[in-house]
């Protein structure tokens, strides 16, 4: 989202989805209350007005997460290109915990990502697949490629941003987003050295298989085998 905002052609949006999960799914997150006092927390009306609505450029990126597309007509996909970020759960894991303590596997959203990328794959889409990892080894080249999938020129202003944040962040950005926010572009690729919490095993052995499905669909860098 970050990369996109730079872009003078786009229009970003941060998660307007995310009041309407937290209404259905009843989900304890840090900042639940705020977020839904912020939020149109009708899903429909967000997917007709916001994510298929008008927009001032000629690109409108929504960032969203896959667990809150929940009881919703899904079919407004077609009508969108979709991109899935995934990160590895060994490294994903450690992180989520610090906003939900007790995570399950809809909370890392990777069985959802599955679900969505095969059903796009069965309407005749083919959704363009990310790794965390493989986008921080070569920002440039993964980008790139990504931008050719979506019929979109590469811009090196994708590259670099300010710190602090920005003005599309959600409220819920003092939760989540403190590393962003004291970033200026994408940090060199730096592996967890931590040893991985051994109550999480059992959560990391569930995500495993649906991580390692999409990372075989993965965009690499030109200079990646």
């Amino acid at each position: 989202m970050y990369a996109f905002a730079q872009r003078p052609d786009t229009r970003i949006v941060d998660e307007p989805l995310y009041g309407h999960y937290l209404r259905v799914s009843g989900a304890t997150h840090p900042g639940r209350d705020e977020v839904m006092a912020a939020q149109n927390c009708a899903g429909e009306d967000v997917v007709r007005d916001i994510i298929l609505g008008a927009t001032d450029r000629p690109v409108l990126f929504v960032k969203q997460m896959a667990h809150h597309l929940v009881d919703l007509d899904l079919s407004f996909l077609e009508s969108t290109q979709n991109v899935v970020l995934i990160r590895d759960p060994a490294e994903m894991l450690p992180s989520l915990v610090n906003q939900i303590p007790n995570p399950d596997l809809r909370d890392t959203g990777l069985a959802l990502q599955v679900d969505l990328y095969n059903r796009l794959l069965g309407l005749g889409h083919r959704p363009a697949v990310m790794d965390a990892r493989l986008l921080l080894l070569d920002p440039r080249g993964v980008l790139t490629r990504l931008c050719g999938v979506l019929g979109l020129e590469f811009s090196p202003s994708m590259l670099s941003w300010h710190e602090g944040g920005l003005p599309q962040d959600g409220v819920w950005a003092p939760h989540w987003y403190h590393n962003i926010h004291r970033s200026t572009g994408f940090a060199p690729y730096r592996p967890k050295t931590d040893p991985f919490p051994e109550r999480l095993r059992p959560l990391l052995d569930a995500c495993r298989p649906y991580y390692e499905y999409l990372l075989q669909h993965a965009i690499k860098g030109p200079g990646s085998s």
